[in-house]
């Protein structure tokens, strides 16, 4: 990277994003509260977005000329869990050493919010000729649940940027596909007994194991004959179980088991083609029952798009990539709103880690690109 260290105002809005636990499992209006009070100071017009349920909020902000046109820049403010995790740095203050900035959401991804935000900073003490836009999230951790619920109040601004930036961590390459996600949980009912008479009862285990063959039978479809992209670390479409749950003891033959699995599917996969060939091979068994309960959409941008080579040139990359990981990005190309992924820091290397960290130089090649966005705008 060209720059060692990024703005020392970006560094000092980093610290009070990492000071706030933005775990999806809990609140993340403080936060909010912050962001909010630092645009508003920048002479933004803020909407917030609170969540109908729940202690949160999404937080859409706008500057410039009104009318149409301009750039978005979207984050989401939640970040993962630090339980279990061997963490030898306090994960929720920020420490610098040699080279990298520690602390949870860094890297994933408030490293790139506290980038935009000290550019809101700079676009508010600047004559802006198109519109800067800044779209900020919530529960993205837990399925991209934060932004479903955000959809309706988005679209009722009637704000159409030009371009949305994504901005996940991508090491500063634009990226532009990723798979979609359908969440599925498998409920599997039997029929109490004494296990001394087993084979007159429904083992509800033995059904979810029937479901764990047909989904291992799908998976096993997907790799040899279904869709293929190179672009991606797995070429194919996954199919993933996580958890198993059912049974109370040995000598009990257990009346309710459930699975929950997922499929991370390409483009050309769909979800409603993989839930056909599921019951196709799971026949006509009695006591499953299969229920979608969460997605989110793909990403796929041709590389000739004119939003790629116009992130391209914002971040002085034209390796463009396609990543493992599920962002918001699809959400926006729905709205009808070019859309690119692109951030500081590497997800494999770095995210949702003990020590989670970012380095200063990824930081610095960011804060590089909001200049040249700063240029473009005014």
């Amino acid at each position: 990277m060209s720059a060692a260290v990024p703005k020392a105002r970006t560094g000092d809005i980093l610290a009070q994003l990492i000071s706030f636990p933005t775990v999806s499992a809990d609140s993340n209006l403080a936060l909010i509260d912050y962001v909010e009070d630092l645009l508003k100071t920048a002479g933004f017009e803020t909407c917030r977005l609170a969540d109908p349920n729940l202690p949160k909020a999404g937080l859409m902000a706008r500057i410039g000329p009104k009318g149409l046109g301009g750039v978005m820049l979207s984050a989401h403010s939640d970040v993962v869990p630090v339980e279990g995790q061997d963490w030898t740095r306090p994960p929720f203050d920020m420490t610098r050493a040699d080279g990298r900035i520690y602390g949870r959401g860094s890297t994933d991804m408030k490293g790139f919010l506290a980038s935009a935000l000290s550019l809101a900073e700079r676009a508010g003490e600047a004559p802006l000729a198109q519109p800067l836009m800044l779209a900020i999230s919530y529960d993205e951790e837990v399925g991209c649940q934060g932004i479903r619920k955000m959809i309706p109040g988005i679209e009722a601004l009637g704000w159409r940027p030009d371009l949305c930036i994504v901005g996940e961590p991508t090491s500063m390459h634009p990226a532009i596909g990723h798979k979609g996600k359908a969440a599925f949980r498998a409920t599997c009912h039997g029929e109490a007994g004494h296990s001394a008479l087993a084979p007159r009862f429904v083992n509800a285990l033995h059904l979810a194991a029937d479901v764990l063959s047909a989904l291992r039978a799908l998976q096993d479809e997907y790799a040899s004959s279904g869709s293929q992209d190179a672009a991606y670390d797995i070429a194919y479409s996954t199919v993933h179980a996580g958890t198993m749950q059912g049974g109370t003891a040995l000598n009990i033959v257990p009346d309710h088991a459930e699975i929950a699995f997922e499929l991370r599917h390409l483009p050309t996969d769909q979800r409603e083609a993989f839930e056909t060939r599921l019951a196709r091979q799971i026949g006509n068994t009695a006591g499953i029952e299969i229920t979608c309960t969460n997605t989110y959409p793909g990403l796929e941008v041709s590389p000739d798009a004119p939003e790629v080579a116009r992130v391209a040139a914002l971040c002085g990359s034209k390796a463009a990539i396609k990543v493992a990981f599920g962002t918001e990005a699809g959400f926006f190309t729905e709205l009808g709103i070019p859309t690119v992924v692109c951030g500081p820091g590497d997800m494999a290397g770095q995210g949702h880690k003990a020590d989670e960290y970012l380095e200063e130089a990824q930081l610095a090649a960011c804060d590089e690109m909001m200049d040249r966005l700063l240029a473009e705008l005014s």
